[in-house]
């Protein structure tokens, strides 16, 4: 195997703080009660379960091993076990009666210990995990937590792979989202679902207690307050104002029960399939909207999966939306909750990946696709049914943790078929958890029949769109390169599907791209197009920034003219 040069890039060139990403990792649930466990831990590795009677090095927590911000920056074979230990006391007054243990993403196999004591075992990479440890404080604590990342194809991994290159990016291990602890009384809301109108919110509040308080917050310092002993109510809000990316307000409210609030946000919007001028096409609070999109894959050259800071999603952001991007495609992978309550705050739809799992196969996956058929019924597939039980459980899990979010307006299941099985029945089983979103069932290719017409084209002189009766979307395109030496990853090795030598030759292309392609098919049934992509991605140079985020490789005022003309 060839050995190529690499250099390391950094994001940022300022220090860590003493506790990283220390802001309340959960907006849109969000207590008083709050401690930070992020920062330094102690860390250790071998390959038996036991707990270690030693660690021998220090690791910067929510930092994945391989990442040149966690310390460590070791890429460990699939038969080793990462171990934990954070020693932490509560502070005077901070236990009103249960003590909530947080992991928000430990990447993959976890167990966890308090005080010796095994407390908890979860399975899975992306979604939060949560436990009463209560019974196990003591006046001084230790937790200890053992990880397993064998990368074995069951559990979901996105574009993880021991050996990178190409499309494929250095794996994850171990904690790699913010580890925190909350109390709460006995007596306590344990989460709220959230749907909305145009003009009214309803509110499913979970919580043993016998009476609640909701107060919303409107403009000019007005308050609805509403008193209730049932777990659900709809309020009418008056008038309203609804939530597009240009306009991106939120509601914010408080649920109050005796010895426990929360405060989250509403946002007013809608979306559905409707005709226009004789095509069925996206609609965004009863108007026509045209999803002017990205593939945003969330690498970052010193974390990996884990910015520096939350500033570098606000900075992605807040860039995309001034080259006149509405909206993200947020590629197989699941942020920390942060990254969301930003896209709700600044106004950035957010297309959301379900996480892929079991083996990718080159000749089904890639090159059949793009150069024999898009077409096979996926029913034949051969799926472990282990794996299936797991996608199917953590695509339920992740719309549970999302669902409140407003961005997201669009889930896509399967992409380019890595894991794909049975997509009708999968969409099935999506549709009883959620009817308010659009969704990609079978994003690029292998399509079943579900309700979006959904292709990725990278090599096309004209893009033609047969309409048949579903909205058209181009989910993935483009991935145009161009890269700058110093602010690449891989010095020997570039990746991208067609390439130019000037940042100026790029955009020219970028623009042909888009007037030639994209723009006469918006009034042709096309409801969403999504760019590849944000960043470069390792050995991939085909971002519109480059993977440390210092340059940007387009012309902001080019892309705004275009993004005009994909406007109603």
């Amino acid at each position: 195997m060839k050995k190529y040069k690499y250099q390391e890039l950094r994001t940022s060139d300022s220090q860590l703080d003493t506790i990283p990403l220390s802001e309340y990792p959960r907006p849109q649930f969000k207590r008083d009660s709050y401690l930070s466990l992020n920062g330094e831990w102690e860390f250790t590795h071998n390959k038996k379960e036991e707990l270690p009677l030693s660690y021998d090095k220090k690791i910067i927590v929510p930092y994945c091993v391989e990442s040149s911000l966690s310390n460590i920056k070791e890429i460990y074979d699939s038969n080793e076990i990462l171990f934990y230990k954070k020693e932490f006391v509560l502070p005077n007054g901070f236990n009103k009666g249960r003590i909530i243990l947080h992991f928000d993403g430990v990447d993959c196999y976890a167990r966890v210990f308090i005080n010796k004591k095994e407390v908890f075992y979860h399975e899975g990479g992306y979604i939060p995990f949560e436990m009463d440890i209560s019974p196990y404080i003591e006046e001084k604590n230790i937790i200890e937590v053992c990880v397993k990342d064998p990368l074995d194809g069951i559990e979901c991994y996105g574009k993880q792979k021991d050996n990178r290159g190409g499309m494929w990016y250095t794996k994850v291990s171990g904690i790699w989202k913010s580890v925190w602890l909350e109390s709460t009384s006995l007596t306590f809301v344990q989460d709220v679902r959230i749907n909305t109108t145009l003009d009214s919110v309803s509110l499913k509040i979970n919580s043993n207690a016998k009476q609640k308080k909701v107060t919303i917050y409107l403009d000019n310092n007005k308050k609805i307050i509403k008193e209730l002993s049932k777990n659900e109510i709809t309020i009418s809000i008056p008038n309203p104002i609804n939530w597009t990316p240009e306009n991106p307000h939120l509601y914010y409210f408080d649920i109050e029960v005796e010895g426990d609030k929360v405060t989250s946000y509403f946002a007013l919007r809608t979306l559905e399939i409707k005709n226009h001028n004789g095509y069925n096409i996206f609609h965004l609070n009863n108007k026509p909207y045209f999803f002017h999109g990205l593939l945003d894959q969330g690498y970052y050259p010193d974390g990996i999966y884990t910015p520096f800071s939350y500033y570098e999603y606000e900075r992605d952001i807040t860039r995309m939306k001034e080259l006149g991007f509405n909206t993200l495609r947020k590629h197989i992978k699941i942020e920390p909750l942060y990254f969301y309550y930003l896209c709700d705050k600044i106004g950035m739809v957010v297309f959301q990946d379900m996480v892929n799992n079991s083996p990718y196969y080159f000749y089904r996956d890639t090159l059949r696709p793009t150069i024999i058929s898009k077409k096979m019924n996926d029913k034949k597939f051969k799926v472990p049914s282990k794996n299936k039980e797991v996608f199917i459980r953590t695509m339920k899990e992740t719309i549970n943790l999302l669902y409140n979010s407003p961005c997201i307006c669009l889930w896509t299941i399967f992409n380019e078929s890595w894991g794909q099985f049975e997509s009708k029945r999968i969409n099935d089983i999506l549709l009883t958890l959620d009817t308010s979103r659009f969704i990609d069932a079978t994003s690029g290719w292998y399509d079943n029949g579900n309700s979006l017409n959904s292709k990725h084209i990278y090599f096309f002189k004209k893009f033609k769109i047969k309409y048949d009766g579903r909205p058209s979307y181009l989910s993935e395109f483009g991935g145009y390169e161009y890269s700058i030496k110093e602010h690449r990853y891989n010095l020997d090795k570039v990746f991208g599907y067609r390439h130019f030598k000037s940042s100026e030759d790029l955009q020219k292309g970028i623009t042909e791209l888009y007037e030639d392609n994209i723009i006469p098919l918006k009034d042709k049934g096309l409801s969403a197009s999504i760019y590849t992509q944000v960043s470069d991605v390792e050995d991939e140079t085909n971002g519109l920034l480059t993977y440390d985020r210092k340059v940007i490789k387009v012309n902001k005022e080019e892309m705004n003219r275009i993004a005009k003309k994909l406007t109603y």
